[in-house]
């Protein structure tokens, strides 16, 4: 079954996907009011898809169900990873992209995007899909199975574009998370765009801004 979701469209027979992972205990309502300001007059038509992460109890928050894309069992948010719940997103995911294709947008015009454990679903589904995708964005977040990724990686995927970005203040996920991550990546021949920010566990206006940019980049006026 399909995870249920929030769609927002920019214009009628969209040509570009972007495909939103919310953060933990958020929903797919939490990025759409961001729509209008990393949007572009001239773009081709879009579609966004923000899905709800299923509900689950999430044992850092006393085993309290929320949505979640998977468990988080200590402070340490990079340690003792539920893989099982991981790979049950990524399939989540897969699926969406599939429908989007079967809606006539193809793979190369998809963009996988997330929030905080948003972003390491972004980023660990995008690295794996075999079909070459337009782009992930990883913002607050980290590369959850690292280890299992150099065996799991696509070719198709090993040049695709990388837009991470992190608040220097973040108390929730360390930057040094989003460091790593980027370190990995390169030291794996990816491209990374990197930006850091002023910022806590949160967006702001000058990413948004540089995401603008970054898409536009991507999909092509």
């Amino acid at each position: 079954m399909l995870l249920e979701c929030v769609e927002k469209e920019t214009g009628p027979k969209p040509r570009v996907a972007v495909i939103w992972m919310h953060g933990l205990g958020a929903d797919g309502n939490d990025f759409v009011p961001m729509v209008p300001e990393i949007v572009a007059d001239d773009w081709p038509p879009m579609r966004f898809v923000f899905p709800h992460a299923p509900r689950r109890p999430i044992t850092i928050n006393g085993g309290m169900p929320m949505r979640g894309w998977y468990d988080i069992t200590g402070m340490e948010i990079a340690q003792r990873q539920d893989e099982a719940g991981i790979r049950k997103s990524i399939e989540q995911i897969e699926a969406l992209i599939s429908r989007e294709i079967e809606r006539g947008i193809p793979a190369s015009k998809i963009i996988l995007a997330g929030f905080s454990q948003g972003a390491a679903m972004s980023i660990s589904t995008a690295l794996r899909h075999p079909e070459r995708l337009a782009g992930v964005i990883a913002l607050s977040g980290y590369l959850p199975l690292e280890r299992q990724l150099e065996n799991e990686c696509s070719a198709a995927n090993a040049d695709i574009p990388i837009f991470i970005g992190h608040g220097s203040l973040d108390p929730v996920v360390p930057q040094t998370l989003g460091m790593l991550c980027r370190d990995f990546l390169r030291s794996h021949g990816y491209t990374v765009d990197w930006h850091s920010y002023t910022m806590a566990h949160q967006v702001c206006n000058e990413e948004m801004a540089d995401l603008r940019a970054w898409i536009g980049e991507q999909i092509g006026s």
